[in-house]
């Protein structure tokens, strides 16, 4: 019989962002801030993994695969789904790897915008898509200081300054190239995909941070822990007790404004919080569809939005105050 063209999600390991984890054999915490005043925890913030089992060099067997179809905690996914054409499992591990350490920086500065604890960031060009506004004008590596006039302080800020621009004229960017400024225009164009202005590029942030955050996983990737990675360094850099004795877990993407994004495998990961203890549960709001109706017994889901949702989440269900009023995926 040959192999299935499909990939098995299910739920992974499990790590408290306010615990320890194991790193090279040693019980370290998952978040350490060291030289900063940070303050005793309670409570457990969970992080989720999804397992894949499956790539496109070791197939699954139909045999495998049909045990997903009668366990609401598995999913069969088409490879062509997890692994881009021509990509090895090798080299999706690499991307990951990748996300997990932008994930990272990005959960570190939302956190201290929240703080309000100043820092530096620059927004660089990571890929110039082909045939779009931006091939010919902009290298990746190109640093973004201004468009239209005003600094780039973010990707939500150059977003908004493209898509307010619209496409009937062009945006004017300022990028340093080789330690060199220059002026490009380029005229957005709608994508086929959000259905908004945009210019065709991918990008990047780098950080200046005033001080260290030293978040320790092993072999953990992928963007999807920023959300809890960021209420998790909030909370040990703030006074009180954030989680009380509640046990908590979520999943979604964040960006440095604290916006909380759409992430995969979500249903996997509400059975892997709900096996780990939890009671609670975050989603992002733009994971809702998958949600609904989904959602496994004994598991309370809220969706938000940004930081700002999840904090005022955690605060409301840690004083065990009414939490009927919180926003779910079926009550805005």
């Amino acid at each position: 019989m040959s192999p299935s063209p499909y990939a098995i999600e299910r739920p992974g390991p499990v790590y408290d962002v306010l615990g320890k984890t194991e790193v090279n054999g040693k019980s370290v915490p998952l978040i350490e801030i060291p030289g900063q005043k940070t303050y005793p925890t309670t409570g457990t913030l969970d992080m989720l993994t999804v397992y894949v089992d499956g790539s496109p060099q070791n197939r699954v067997s139909w045999i495998e695969l049909a045990s997903s179809w009668f366990d609401a905690s598995r999913a069969a996914v088409p490879l062509d789904e997890l692994f881009p054409a021509g990509q090895t499992e090798r080299q999706s591990n690499a991307e990951s790897a990748i996300d997990m350490t932008n994930s990272q920086q990005d959960a570190t500065a939302a956190a201290l915008t929240e703080l309000k604890v100043a820092y530096a960031s620059t927004i660089v060009v990571s890929e110039v898509i082909k045939e779009t506004p931006a091939a010919g004008k902009l290298k990746a590596g190109d640093e973004l200081v201004t468009a239209n006039g005003e600094q780039v302080t973010g990707l939500t800020m150059l977003q908004h300054a493209i898509r307010s621009n619209g496409v009937s004229k062009p945006v004017e960017l300022v990028v340093r190239r080789n330690g060199k400024l220059r002026t490009l225009e380029i005229t957005p164009t709608i994508n086929p995909d959000s259905k908004k202005p945009a210019i065709g590029i991918y990008t990047g942030s780098t950080f200046t941070f005033p001080f260290d955050v030293k978040i320790q996983l092993q072999d953990v990737g992928g963007p999807s822990a920023g959300m809890m990675m960021a209420l998790g360094i909030y909370d040990k850099l703030t006074p009180g007790d954030l989680v009380g004795h509640a046990h908590i877990a979520g999943t979604g993407t964040i960006d440095p404004s604290g916006a909380v994004g759409a992430i995969g495998g979500i249903r996997q990961k509400m059975y892997g919080a709900r096996d780990a203890g939890a009671t609670w549960f975050l989603a992002p709001a733009s994971n809702c569809d998958e949600v609904r109706g989904h959602i496994p017994s004994g598991l309370t889901v809220f969706a938000v939005k940004t930081l700002d949702d999840s904090l005022a989440d955690v605060k409301t269900i840690a004083s065990g105050a009414d939490t009927s009023k919180l926003a779910t995926c079926s009550r805005p």
